[in-house]
């Protein structure tokens, strides 16, 4: 983890430690998790369709989407139906193969 030094009014000094791929859905707030899970019961969606499935604001939404995709665990992909918007999915999952590679598991 990288240490990021923020100097504060006076003496005190804030220690914030930037994100990793480390991070787990554990260390997500409520929102990002509850994104998860509208996700995984739905597969695919909009921002807008997320945002209407999980009764969450937008910028919520938004904020739980960026976490989401900071550890992985989201792909954003174009929505062809309307090429403005974004489709979001869950990563699918990687196996090792007996040479200890990662490859992508077949649907």
């Amino acid at each position: 983890m990288q240490a990021i030094n923020l100097y504060a009014a006076g003496a005190f000094r804030i220690v914030v430690m930037a994100g990793t791929a480390e991070e787990n859905l554990d260390d997500l707030p409520p929102s990002a998790k509850l994104v998860f899970k509208v996700l995984e019961y739905n597969g695919a969606l909009t921002q807008k369709g997320i945002v209407e499935e999980s009764m969450l604001s937008a910028r919520t939404v938004r904020y739980a989407l960026e976490r989401l995709e900071g550890i992985g665990m989201v792909d954003e992909d174009v929505y062809f139906a309307d090429a403005r918007q974004n489709l979001y999915q869950l990563n699918k999952p990687k196996a090792k193969a007996d040479g200890g590679e990662e490859v992508q598991c077949a649907e």
